[in-house]
């Protein structure tokens, strides 16, 4: 009876261990994407703030960068829960599946647009892509979204950035326990 105790014991121990480091790879690959999306979306917005500094390729390398990291992508790093110390996620991400996931597909619609919108204005960086002053901006956790791939092609690719950072707020806010 002991023997079988150890050997169960030494069986399970490992599947135990592999299952934490399992976890610890999964958070850290979603905060490793997290922080290349967050990169991502500073540089887009010192685009935005000083558009002298546009460049097509570059700007839509950073929205592709977002747009690799969201949707399906973002998906899958949560579909499974990571109990892991590191994680900054909150357990109602499993509780909320159909809502996170819209979240995380308007995030790769929003980057979707901006890289559109790179791939449009190849030279400096129209009026066309820039919000005009008083426009509303709509989105936000109590906004509506923009869904359709036609709405998004008739917002400036400013805004669509707009929506997107509002969406990764409420995300964060909803979320994330930081």
């Amino acid at each position: 009876m002991k023997l079988k105790i150890i050997t169960c014991c030494l069986i399970l121990l490992p599947l135990a261990a592999a299952q934490t480091i399992a976890a610890e790879d999964v958070v850290a690959m979603r905060q490793a994407d997290m922080k290349a999306m967050a990169a991502a979306a500073k540089f887009i917005a010192g685009m935005f703030k000083e558009p002298s500094t546009y460049h097509a390729a570059e700007f839509g390398r950073a929205a592709d960068t977002i747009r690799g990291k969201a949707g399906q992508v973002l998906i899958g790093h949560f579909a499974q829960a990571a109990a892991s110390p590191n994680s900054k996620a909150k357990p109602n991400i499993a509780d909320e599946p159909e809502r996170f996931d819209r979240l995380a597909d308007d995030l790769k619609s929003y980057a979707g647009a901006l890289a559109v919108a790179a791939e449009k204005n190849l030279t400096a960086m129209p009026d066309s892509m820039r919000m005009k002053p008083g426009e509303p901006m709509g989105g936000g956790p109590l906004g509506t979204h923009v869904r359709s791939e036609e709405q998004l092609s008739s917002i400036p690719a400013e805004h669509a950035f707009h929506l997107m950072l509002q969406t990764c707020t409420t995300c964060h806010s909803r979320y994330r326990t930081e």
